[in-house]
């Protein structure tokens, strides 16, 4: 499945199958269960970082290039922070959804053109959600169009040391010349962490809300595995299941790099074996067999094509298209009772209505999120994306709510709209195309003020913008 590298790069290290044959086959089968209590894939790359000092504690093809899919959102993130820190723009500045970014798919906001977001929800949207339109939104924003922000990012790559990376997108849609490689991932990812402390809370945001729209964080290790606080998921059929993971306990923290798994349940496993070794202690195939392999930096990258797995990951042979947001989990090769096979139980959402309210409390409260410059009031309708706004009926004193024929609510006491303000109809009662109502033949009746003749003007409530799926 890996393309052919270049056999003369010293970082390849050919040696390893030789070492194992001398060992003996049960240490070989303890090796093997110890790395994957899932399967083996044909393809993936692995990588395990300490954040302090960049020592790097597993790798396994972690200097492939490889397609990032949604990882990239890292840079995205990145950039836009700089642009914080640097004082171009703050958290709170409005930015417009242009048709550009209306355009992206498939997984976005949906927001229509025109609307505003501010930075700090965009970023939220972005990292939980995985909206490639918010990536758009946040590129021309920082930027002024999604090439300028790409040539920002790769900037960025160079001055970071990321010699394996190149942007041409700010969301990670497939791309030839989108490419990177764990060893890159691990390095922006540590550069994340030690450079912008202040924003470390965008990296573990357990969910976000939005109206009755609630949308949990795709990094399924938040909230399960202990001390998990980070960072991005992705996916494309070229890349199969990527994620960038962090984790801390007792003051030291670790990053976690899979790309190439096989479901999102087994990327999210993959990592937490790589954390879990890492905090224990046992990183490698039994430490005596593993040489030192310096920092992340000094990881030698290799000159190749990287690994293409669309026919893997979305080929006929599966039952189902492969996505993002899927949950299928696979039985641990460890058994039942296994830790991890608990932690693999721990990624579907409960059936039962009882088992997801306590799974809710343990994953965290999503935050709030929100178009326009201003949290809407407490109380206030607010619509989900991709859906519009119901605002609320109006009532008059004594009287009762109505709807009109739009769905739009008016208030109503039983008598004419002039009758209870004491004044005639005005040019506001028009149609819906805007021009006056063709006024009705009147019979002949008995003189009466002009009050007890209006005619009842429904009072409508102020439109909602719709918000397309």
């Amino acid at each position: 499945m890996f393309p052919r590298p270049n056999r003369l790069d010293p970082s390849v290290h050919w040696l390893r199958n030789r070492r194992l044959t001398r060992i003996s086959t049960a240490a070989v089968l303890a090796a093997a269960s110890a790395l994957l209590a899932v399967h083996s894939a044909s393809a993936e790359a692995l990588l395990l970082v300490e954040v302090d000092t960049g020592k790097v504690l597993h790798a396994e093809n972690a200097t492939y290039p490889w397609y990032p899919a949604s990882v990239t959102k890292l840079m995205t993130a990145y950039v836009t922070l700089r642009a914080v820190k640097e004082g171009r723009l703050t958290l709170e500045s409005p930015l417009t959804v242009t048709a550009n970014a209306v355009a992206q798919q498939p997984v976005k906001m949906g927001f229509p053109a025109g609307t505003v977001v501010t930075v700090d929800n965009a970023l939220k949207m972005l990292m939980v959600k995985s909206a490639n339109d918010m990536a758009v939104v946040l590129a021309e924003g920082v930027a002024g169009s999604v090439e300028n922000f790409a040539d920002q990012m790769n900037a960025n790559a160079r001055r970071l040391g990321m010699t394996q990376s190149s942007f041409v997108n700010p969301n990670g849609l497939p791309a030839d010349d989108q490419i990177s490689s764990a060893r890159d991932m691990g390095m922006l990812a540590r550069a994340l962490i030690r450079e912008m402390p202040e924003y470390d809370y965008y990296w573990h945001l357990p969910g976000i809300r939005m109206g009755k729209m609630v949308q949990r964080n795709y990094n399924t290790l938040i909230g399960r595995y202990p001390g998990a606080d980070g960072m991005k998921t992705g996916f494309i059929c070229a890349s199969g299941f990527n994620l960038v993971a962090s984790a801390t306990r007792d003051g030291k923290r670790l990053i976690a790099v899979v790309m190439g798994a096989q479901s999102s349940a087994g990327r999210a496993l993959k990592a937490a074996q790589l954390l879990e070794r890492g905090f224990s202690g046992n990183s490698g195939l039994g430490g005596w067999l593993t040489p030192s392999l310096g920092t992340v930096e000094s990881l030698q990258p290799i000159s190749a094509e990287p690994p293409n797995l669309r026919e893997e990951m979305c080929g006929n042979h599966r039952k189902r298209q492969a996505t993002e947001d899927e949950d299928e989990v696979m039985p641990a090769a460890t058994g039942a009772d296994s830790p991890y096979a608990t932690f693999l139980a721990s990624l579907r959402t409960p059936k039962t209505k009882s088992a997801a309210l306590v799974q809710e409390s343990t994953l965290g409260e999503p935050v709030l999120v929100y178009t326009g410059t201003k949290p809407p009031a407490p109380g206030a309708p607010q619509a989900g994306w991709g859906e519009p706004a119901k605002p609320k009926a109006k009532r008059s004193k004594g009287g009762t709510a109505t709807a009109s024929k739009d769905g739009k609510p008016s208030a109503s006491d039983g008598k004419p709209k002039a009758a209870r303000d004491g004044a005639a109809p005005t040019a506001a009662a028009t149609s819906s195309e805007g021009a006056p109502p063709k006024p009705k033949p009147k019979k002949p009746a008995p003189k009466t003020s002009p009050a007890a003749a209006a005619t009842p003007t429904p009072v409508s409530a102020t439109q909602q913008t719709t918000q397309a799926r």
